[in-house]
């Protein structure tokens, strides 16, 4: 398939009737599989709820990431995804079915910030990672304006997340998760935008979000300290 083909199929998935079942049955597999294996704990779990437009934002330390947060809420959660992981069909299709659409290594911003503006347009919340790739350590890192320009264009709320644990139940090139102990820590939302955003006003937002990241990754690694001791 070409570029383009690729990803209606992507789109022709997500929205088939199966794709929200294949949702429903991975997300009851993980809660009750996954998540007591890797001895997950949620804080502000209800907060991935939030109703409308809303980029759950969390801090990426571990492939597992996108997999525990996007199974955690009641709402399937879209995100951009590798075009590289859509290579074997059958993990395609269920990549897809869960709301992934494939993003080609080197497109250019434009044109990710435009399919994620057309989730976020449809009323759907969308998964972001501010930092961009997986990092390490217990610090954010410099946040690009991506994600509150995203939500300056489309009046979507913006959710930051804790991560704890990840990194060491799977580590960049490890093939299975070890068990070890996971938390995850919702942050309130940030306001909706209203009205046009100065440029000002979106370096002020980044700063905000980097601050509730900062605050909730901070409160995820203190409470698997507290687990562990």
């Amino acid at each position: 398939m070409t570029d383009d083909e690729l990803f209606d199929w992507a789109v022709a998935v997500s929205e088939k009737p199966t794709g929200q079942k294949v949702f429903e049955l991975t997300r009851w597999v993980c809660n009750h599989t996954i998540l007591p294996y890797l001895d997950v704990t949620v804080r502000g779990r209800a907060k991935l709820n939030t109703p409308g437009p809303v980029i759950i934002a969390p801090v990426h330390r571990s492939n597992l990431d996108s997999l525990i947060v996007g199974t955690l809420g009641e709402r399937r959660l879209p995100t951009l995804a590798k075009a590289s992981l859509f290579k074997i069909k059958p993990f395609a299709w269920w990549i897809a079915s869960l709301g992934a659409f494939p993003l080609q290594r080197g497109t250019a911003d434009r044109e990710a910030m435009k399919v994620a503006r057309n989730v976020l347009d449809r009323g759907l919340p969308l998964l972001v990672f501010p930092e961009g790739t997986r990092q390490k350590g217990r610090d954010i890192g410099e946040l690009f304006d991506g994600t509150t320009w995203l939500a300056a264009k489309t009046g979507a709320a913006i959710v930051p997340i804790g991560i704890a644990g990840t990194d060491l139940a799977m580590p960049q090139g490890a093939r299975f998760p070890a068990r070890t102990k996971v938390s995850v820590v919702v942050a309130d939302p940030l306001d909706r935008p209203a009205g046009r955003v100065p440029r000002s006003r979106l370096a002020a937002m980044t700063t905000e979000l980097h601050k509730r990241l900062q605050a909730a990754n901070d409160q995820a690694h203190d409470d698997v300290a507290n687990r562990a001791s």
